[in-house]
């Protein structure tokens, strides 16, 4: 077995006041990982409605197998802006990135999704009174398909801009901590 090797004048119990970190960087690293989850499946999201438009515009495939975009669809792929200054504030604590992303996160992203919600209702309506559907993705009609990516990004940007927020505390409550001294 190995021994280890004590500091002079310490009986070893006293490690645990020396190992520990700040909760408020504590938070903040957490915060920081939670964020970068939520970007990386915003990324994918985005990447699946880019990649149906760019099928659909190039005409890779027939418009029977992958349909037309939706009018959302086009200033959603903004969206990947506040993406990108939340990638950039993270890494320096950077607030003035971050708030930037917080804002276009509403209009680029959340807003699109909105306007999404209200211009497939009536064909929702239409495919679930009457069973007819006219845009298709792989088979599965089109407003279905959108509905369920819909869901996921609303909770996914709702999740971004809580975390996001509650980042932007942490990071201006240590703002001020350091004014202080």
């Amino acid at each position: 077995m190995t021994s280890r090797v004590r500091a002079a004048g310490s009986n070893g119990t006293d490690f645990k006041p020396r190992e520990r970190r700040a909760p408020l960087y504590q938070m903040s690293a957490s915060l920081k990982s939670e964020v970068r989850k939520l970007n990386l499946v915003h990324l994918l999201i985005w990447l699946l409605v880019a990649a149906q438009m760019t099928v659909s515009h190039f005409n890779l495939v027939s418009h029977d197998t992958v349909s037309m975009p939706y009018q959302w669809e086009y200033p959603y792929l903004l969206s990947i802006l506040p993406l990108l200054c939340s990638s950039l504030s993270l890494p320096k604590n950077n607030i003035s990135y971050l708030v930037l992303s917080m804002i276009s996160a509403g209009l680029f992203s959340v807003a699109p999704l909105i306007y999404g919600g209200m211009e497939m209702f009536p064909v929702a309506q239409q495919l679930y009174r009457h069973g007819k559907a006219y845009r298709f993705i792989f088979g599965f009609s089109a407003v279905t398909v959108m509905y369920l990516i819909m869901v996921v990004a609303v909770q996914v940007h709702a999740w971004q801009l809580y975390y996001m927020k509650k980042l932007l505390d942490s990071w201006f409550n240590a703002t001020q901590e350091k004014k202080k001294k």
